[in-house]
C-alpha cells in the first residue's frame, strides 16, 4: 500500500504507546518506526528487541510518570514516529480487487474525537475485517497511547486514512461504487434493511451526542438505525460501529 511519508516532529512531540498489545504490536508493524523504548527489566527481557533499538530501564513509578494518570502501562512505553499517510484512492483500488460478494466495509467517522471511542473502534474494524477507517483530519484525535491501547494493536493493521474533506471524501467513495449509509437513530429504515442487495459498502458514524453533520448526510445514499429497544435512546458510538460492522460481514 502506498504511504505517503511526513516529515519532522508532530506536534506535541512524538507520540508514546504504552501496554505490551499496543507496544508488540507497533514492534511488528514493518511500517512503524520505533525511536526508544523504556521498560521494566522482566518486560524487556521477555522480548526480542532489535539490538540497536534505545533500550532504557526504568521502574514502575517513572514509567507511570510517562503515561496518562492510572493508565496501565504493563511495565513497557514506546515512544514512535506516526505511522505514514494513507491516500483514499490507494484503499480504493485496493478494495476494487475484493471479490463481488466478498467486499470489505469501509467505516467512515463524521468528527468522532474521544480516543478510547476511535480506538474501539479500529479494534471492531480489526475483527470484522473492514477495508479502513476514514476520518476528517482536524476533527479526529491524533495517534496516541490512550488510542493505541483501546485498539488493542489494531493502530498497528488498519488502515487509516484521514482526509481534509470529509464531504469529498464520501463522493469519491461513490465513485468507487460504495453504497453509503449513515447511521443515525431517528431513521425509518433499519440497517439490515439497507444492506440488502449491496456488496460494497461505507458506513458512516457520527460523534455522540450530535450524531451526523448535515453535510454528511447529504453524501449519503441512505440514512438506516439500529433496532434497539425504546428504552435507550442511543449507543456508545464505538458499540454501534461493531453491531454495524457485524451486519455488514454478516449479510
Amino acid at each position: 500500500m502506498k504511504r505517503g511519508h511526513r516529515t519532522g516532529k508532530p506536534k506535541g512531540g512524538y507520540p508514546k504507546l504504552y501496554g505490551r498489545h499496543a507496544v508488540t504490536a507497533a514492534l511488528a508493524n514493518p511500517n512503524r518506526t520505533i525511536r526508544k523504548i523504556w521498560g521494566m527489566r522482566d518486560v524487556i527481557n521477555a522480548l526480542e528487541l532489535p539490538p540497536v533499538l534505545p533500550i532504557v530501564f526504568a521502574d514502575g513509578a517513572d514509567l507511570g510518570r510517562m503515561v496518562p494518570s492510572d493508565a496501565p502501562h504493563q511495565g513497557i512505553v514506546a515512544e514512535v514516529e506516526p505511522l505514514d499517510d494513507v491516500w483514499l484512492g490507494d484503499i480504493l483500488e485496493e478494495g476494487a480487487q475484493d471479490e463481488p460478494g466478498k467486499s470489505r466495509p469501509i467505516l467512515v467517522l463524521d468528527q468522532v474525537t474521544d480516543p478510547h471511542n476511535v480506538g474501539a473502534i479500529f479494534r471492531s474494524a480489526a475483527a470484522f475485517d473492514a477495508l479502513a477507517i476514514v476520518t476528517q483530519d482536524r476533527h479526529a484525535p491524533p495517534e496516541s497511547g490512550v488510542l493505541a491501547r483501546a485498539a488493542s494493536g489494531a493502530l498497528e493493521i488498519m488502515p487509516w486514512v484521514r482526509v481534509v474533506n470529509l464531504a469529498r471524501a464520501l463522493d469519491e467513495i461513490a465513485e468507487a461504487g460504495y453504497w453509503r449509509i449513515g447511521l443515525d437513530g431517528e431513521a425509518t429504515e433499519t440497517l439490515d434493511t439497507a444492506l440488502k442487495g449491496v456488496d460494497k459498502v461505507a458506513l458512516v458514524l457520527g460523534a455522540e451526542g450530535d450524531g451526523l453533520r448535515h453535510n454528511s448526510i447529504a453524501h449519503c445514499d441512505m440514512i438506516a438505525r439500529l433496532p434497539i429497544s425504546p428504552r435507550m435512546e442511543s449507543l456508545n458510538v464505538s458499540n454501534a460501529a461493531a453491531i454495524a460492522l457485524y451486519a455488514a460481514a454478516s449479510r
